[in-house]
C-alpha cells in the first residue's frame, strides 16, 4: 500500500464506543470480504482490493489531498466503527481513498476491469493520475475497464474521491440523516461494498438477463457482449448436479432460448432447486470468455380465488408471503454487515422462525445476499431506497390531487437509480416483488412510475406505494398499521390486498443499546415471554384477516436498529427476544392455513 503523506503509524481499531456484533469483535482487516462479490457472473481470476486504504476528509472542493490522515478499513462506511474512521463527511467534505496494486503477470494481455460493489453516492476514480470514470448512485456496482491507465509491470496507484449529500441532496438514501432520531440513521459515506480487479479479453460478456418460463418451460438467456459488433456466437449450457441437461446457442444479440427437460424441477422456498449456466462467448471458433451463473425455474404470478380474493401465486400455485421486514443496518458497520457470516446469520435466523419472506426495506444488499436467499428459498421484497423529501402525506385513501413534483435533476436521479437497482437484481430468482415507494417518502407521479416498473419487469409483482399514498394502479394495495393488524383498512377488490407493516414490538435489552437515552418502539414489554404473547396474538388476528383481506403480510422487524428497539433480535444479533418454538409454529401455521 501507499503511504505517501501518513507520518505516524496507524494501527487499526473499531471506532468508537457503541454495542458490536461478535463478528465484529473479531474481525481481521487482512481478511474483510473475501467472497466473490458477483455470483451471477462470476469468472475464475480476480484480485480482492478489500483491506486498508489510505483516508483523507477535505473540503468538497479540494483536489486531491497532499497528505492522508490515516487508514481507513474498505469496504466500510467512514461514519462506521468497523472503518477504523468514525467520522461523519457531511454534504460540504469529500472523502479520498488511496492505494495501490500491481498486475499480476498471468493478466498481461488482456484487459483490466475495475469493479466496485457499490459506492455512496458520487465516486470520481483516478489511476495513476488518468481518470478513468465516475459513478453515481449509492446501491448498484459499476465497472471501469482501466487496462490504458495501468503500468502492468509495476506499481499503480489508486485513488476514489466520493461526495455525498445524504438528506440534504434529493437522491435516493434510504433512512440516513444528518441528524439521526427515531427511525432515521447514521449517514453512510462511501465504498461499503468489495472492490475488485479482473482480467477480461477485449471482447467479453458484459452482463447476462435470464428469464425462466415454466408455462413454456423454456429459459432465456441474454448475453451483451462489450463489442458492438454482432459477429459472436453466445452458448449457455444448462447444469445439474454438475451434469448437462440442456443447451442453446445464439448469434449476435439474439437471445438463447432453451428447452428445459420435461422433469423439470421448480424453485420454492421448500425446494430452492438452482441450475448451474456455462456461459459462452465464441467468435469464428474461439472462445473469447466465459461465466458462471445460475437459474431457477419459478413463476411469480396472481389469481382470483374462489372467494374472490386476489392471491399470490408461486409456481400456478397459492402462496401467502408472511416475512419480516428486513432493513440490513449493523451497529458495527452500518450498511455492511462486518462478515458474510454475519450477512447471512439474519436471513438464517428469518427461516428458522417459520417466514417464508423477507422486504429488504429502503436498501439495496450486496449480490452474496440474494444468492444466498436464492439458495434458501426465501422470496424477496425489493423495496426502491427512498429519497427527496419524506414523507409527504397527502391522504392515505384514493387521492384525486396533485401529486409531490420533484425537480428534474431529482426525477431523472431517481428513475436512473431504479431502473440500474432493476437490472443489476433482475437475475436473482429470490425477488417476486419491485416496490418503488414507501409511506410517501419521495413519492411522486405513482402511476406513471408503477406502470413503467411493470412494463420493463413483467415478470414480477409492483407494489406501487407500500403504506401509502394509495392510487389505482400495480398489483396490489399495501397498508401499515401498527402495533396491531388493522380492523378497517383501504380495500381493492381487483388487486392483492397485502398487511406491509405491522408489529414493532418492543423490549429493552440492557448492555445491547445503541442509544440509552433515546429508544423507540410502537409498543414496549419486558420480557420475552411478554413479546412473544403480543406477537401470537397479532398473528391469531392476522389469521383471521387472511380468510378474505389480507394475502402477505411483513411484521417489523427483523432487529433493533440504532435508536429502534422493536427488533426479534437486538441491534448486535447477541439476544433474541422472542420464544423461537412458539413463533415458528404459528408462522408456519399462517402460511399453510392460506396457500395450496
Amino acid at each position: 500500500m501507499l503511504a505517501l503523506g501518513i507520518t505516524d503509524t496507524w494501527a487499526y481499531k473499531p471506532a468508537g464506543d457503541k454495542i458490536m456484533t461478535s463478528w465484529g469483535e473479531n474481525i481481521n482487516p487482512a481478511e474483510v470480504w473475501q467472497e466473490y462479490p458477483r455470483p451471477m457472473m462470476a469468472r475464475r481470476q480476480w484480485q480482492n482490493l478489500n483491506g486498508l486504504w489510505d483516508y483523507a476528509i477535505v473540503d468538497a472542493d479540494s483536489s486531491v489531498p497532499s497528505e492522508y490522515q490515516g487508514e481507513i478499513l474498505v469496504p466500510f462506511c467512514a461514519e462506521s466503527a468497523l472503518s477504523g474512521v468514525g467520522k461523519e463527511v457531511g454534504a460540504d467534505k469529500a472523502l479520498w481513498y488511496r492505494r495501490s496494486f500491481s498486475v499480476p503477470k498471468s493478466w498481461r494481455g488482456s484487459d483490466v476491469m475495475l469493479n466496485f460493489g457499490a459506492v455512496d453516492w458520487k465516486a470520481d476514480v483516478w489511476v495513476n493520475g488518468t481518470k478513468v470514470g465516475s459513478h453515481t448512485g449509492g446501491y448498484t456496482p459499476f465497472s471501469l475497464n482501466v487496462t490504458e491507465a495501468l503500468d502492468p509491470k509495476g506499481e499503480n496507484e489508486l485513488i476514489v474521491r466520493v461526495w455525498d449529500p445524504t438528506d440534504l441532496g434529493p437522491q435516493p438514501r434510504g433512512k440516513q440523516v444528518v441528524k439521526p432520531e427515531i427511525i432515521w440513521y447514521t449517514p453512510v459515506t462511501g465504498i461499503w461494498q468489495t472492490v475488485w480487479l479482473e482480467p477480461v479479453a477485449k471482447t467479453h460478456i458484459k452482463d447476462l438477463k435470464i428469464l425462466p418460463d415454466i408455462d413454456r418451460n423454456t429459459l432465456r438467456v441474454e448475453v451483451m457482449s462489450s463489442s458492438s459488433d454482432n459477429d459472436c456466437m453466445a452458448e449457455v449450457i444448462v447444469k445439474d448436479n454438475g451434469k448437462a441437461i440442456a443447451s442453446g446457442k445464439a448469434l449476435g444479440n439474439e437471445a438463447v432460448v432453451i428447452d428445459m427437460p420435461d422433469d423439470v424441477k421448480l424453485w420454492s422456498p421448500a425446494n430452492p432447486h438452482l441450475y448451474d449456466l456455462e456461459v459462452r462467448l465464441i467468435s469464428d471458433g474461439k472462445l473469447l470468455d466465459k461465466v458462471d451463473s445460475y437459474a431457477a425455474m419459478r413463476k411469480f404470478s396472481q389469481k382470483m380465488g374462489d372467494n374472490g380474493v386476489v392471491r399470490f401465486q408461486l409456481n400456478n400455485k397459492d402462496l401467502f408471503h408472511f416475512g419480516l421486514l428486513d432493513q440490513g443496518w449493523w451497529p458495527d458497520g452500518l450498511y455492511t454487515a462486518p462478515s458474510y457470516e454475519a450477512m447471512v446469520y439474519d436471513v438464517d435466523k428469518t427461516i428458522d422462525w417459520g417466514y417464508n419472506m423477507i422486504r429488504k426495506h429502503i436498501k439495496v444488499e450486496p449480490a452474496t445476499w440474494y444468492a444466498y436467499c436464492d439458495r434458501k428459498g426465501i422470496i424477496v421484497w425489493q423495496d426502491m431506497p427512498s429519497g427527496d423529501k419524506n414523507p409527504e402525506w397527502q391522504g392515505r385513501n384514493y387521492f384525486d390531487g396533485e401529486e409531490f413534483v420533484r425537480t428534474p435533476e431529482s426525477e431523472a436521479t431517481y428513475r436512473k437509480e431504479w431502473r440500474e437497482i432493476i437490472d443489476c437484481l433482475y437475475n436473482h430468482p429470490c425477488i417476486a416483488v419491485w416496490v418503488p415507494f414507501n409511506e410517501a417518502w419521495g413519492q411522486f407521479k405513482t402511476k406513471e412510475i408503477a406502470d413503467w416498473t411493470k412494463a420493463y419487469d413483467p415478470s414480477r409483482l409492483v407494489n406501487p406505494a407500500s403504506g401509502g399514498n394509495y392510487y389505482p394502479c400495480g398489483d396490489m394495495v399495501d397498508v401499515h398499521s401498527y402495533p396491531s393488524p388493522p380492523v378497517t383498512h383501504v380495500y381493492d377488490a381487483k388487486r392483492s390486498n397485502v398487511l406491509g407493516e405491522y408489529g414493532g414490538i418492543g423490549m429493552i435489552v440492557e448492555g445491547h443499546i445503541w442509544a440509552p437515552d433515546r429508544e423507540f418502539s410502537y409498543i414496549n414489554y419486558k420480557t420475552p415471554a411478554e413479546v412473544t404473547d403480543a406477537y401470537v396474538g397479532y398473528a391469531n388476528y392476522l389469521d383471521q384477516l387472511a380468510n378474505d383481506w389480507f394475502v402477505g403480510a411483513v411484521y417489523t422487524q427483523t432487529t433493533d436498529v440504532e435508536i429502534e428497539v422493536n427488533g426479534l433480535m437486538t441491534y448486535d444479533r447477541k439476544v433474541i427476544k422472542i420464544d423461537e418454538p412458539r413463533i415458528r409454529e404459528i408462522n408456519r401455521r399462517i402460511i399453510e392455513n392460506h396457500s395450496k
